[in-house]
């Protein structure tokens, strides 16, 4: 049934009202009418009400009724009040900023099997797939798509025909090697963690373990399982204690078949550092500058060198930064009121005085069977800190002064040879 309003009888502010009260009930609408008929409802009415001289209270009431019977909402019909009483209330006809099509369904369909077989390549090498297989070999159907501008192709592929079958994201590949957590140390010596440092052509491996700060460094040419695995044995073997757990960041140098299958032999776990928890790894981070960059700075050491610096850090320095350094630890965590926490480090003393003393509170022999606190009470004991401090200053002015030498000389073969 079609039902014809005529309000041209509604000619004044009372007569509104009268109607609005008493049609509360009644659903009148011309919400599923044509834009034109609505617009011409809104000009009718607008202008019967003379609605430019009323009061402000009077207008609110033929919005109402212009509301209740068109079924805009309020701020739009405020739009369109404004543009009648300029008498352009008219509809607008659309015109498409670009009436013709270019590329279809089809074509987009092109690009995306494209873009499977070759794993979604570069816009610029994609446009030259796409011109080849029209003009060296002769594929008609690619003859559209293959005038496509490279600039447009990124623009294809966020079309939804191209994302309906295929996209090409980057997926992350899970590695099965190592456990993502926090390092777990039981309270006990024996979880290290480790990294690597970098001085031009050598790198150091730094181990540090996270109870007593046991730390040990060694330089290697290159980092590759050649050279990799050798000094990793040998730095575990070195450890005073037992090792039950390996943690390193995400690099490929640790995280690899070769590492983990080392560390599955000698019965250690291998943990790696979890995304956004960069503590997980701080200490060994932090022991990079304070340790290893302080004492071993930034100069150029040639790979030739590696043997006779890890003979120094063998018989010296490792000695000296175990037994003759102290260093800092935690004895508690201060908590405030909303909840920020410091931690507090209220100890000093040398890793190897503070292995003596987990030992006495622990009265658990986590030392290797060829060790034995007499044993390292010798290493300890023999020379006082500054005496061994300044004998290993003593031989690394020696080893240093040795390695300017060699670098002069193997910079004059290379100028000769060129």
């Amino acid at each position: 049934m079609k039902v014809t309003m005529n309000d041209s009888r509604l000619i004044n502010i009372n007569q509104i009202k009268a109607f609005l009260k008493g049609s509360q009930k009644l659903v009148l609408s011309l919400k599923g009418h044509a834009i034109d008929e609505k617009y011409n409802f809104i000009n009718k009415t607008i202008n019967r009400l003379g609605y430019k001289y009323l009061r402000k209270k009077d207008k609110r009431w033929v919005i109402k009724f212009i509301k209740k019977i068109t079924g805009y909402k309020q701020a739009q019909i405020y739009r369109l009040i404004t543009r009648a009483k300029l008498g352009k209330l008219k509809k607008k006809d659309y015109k498409r900023k670009n009436p013709n099509r270019k590329y279809s369904s089809h074509d987009i369909k092109l690009l995306e099997q494209t873009d499977e077989l070759h794993l979604k390549l570069n816009i610029f090498s994609t446009k030259e797939i796409l011109r080849r297989e029209v003009e060296l070999f002769g594929n008609d159907k690619f003859k559209n798509i293959s005038k496509v501008s490279p600039s447009h192709i990124n623009n294809l592929r966020k079309h939804l025909v191209y994302k309906d079958h295929w996209i090409n994201q980057t997926k992350p590949k899970i590695v099965s090697i190592g456990t993502t957590c926090e390092p777990e140390n039981n309270g006990i010596p024996g979880s290290i963690r480790i990294d690597t440092v970098h001085q031009r052509d050598i790198y150091y491996i730094n181990l540090i373990d996270e109870i007593t700060q046991w730390e040990l460094v060694i330089a290697v040419k290159a980092i590759s399982e050649v050279f990799l695995m050798p000094a990793l044995k040998y730095i575990i073997d070195q450890c005073p204690f037992v090792v039950f757990n390996f943690h390193s960041d995400r690099g490929s140098e640790f995280i690899n078949k070769k590492v983990a299958e080392l560390l599955d032999k000698l019965l250690i776990d291998q943990t790696k550092s979890r995304s956004r928890h960069t503590n997980d790894n701080a200490l060994v981070e932090s022991k990079n500058g304070s340790v290893i960059r302080k004492n071993m700075g930034y100069a150029y050491l040639s790979k030739q060198v590696v043997d006779s610096l890890n003979e120094w850090l063998k018989n010296y320095f490792n000695i000296y930064i175990n037994y003759h350094r102290p260093c800092l630890f935690q004895t508690k965590t201060k908590i405030y009121k909303n909840g920020r926490q410091k931690a507090v480090y209220g100890q000093t003393t040398t890793p190897y005085e503070k292995l003596k003393e987990i030992a006495k509170k622990e009265k658990d022999n986590f030392l290797k069977p060829k060790n034995n606190f007499q044993k390292l009470d010798k290493i300890a004991y023999q020379c006082s800190d500054n005496e061994f401090a300044k004998l290993m200053r003593e031989k690394e002015r020696i080893l240093f002064n040795s390695l300017e030498k060699f670098n002069k000389k193997f910079d004059l073969r290379q100028k000769n040879q060129s």
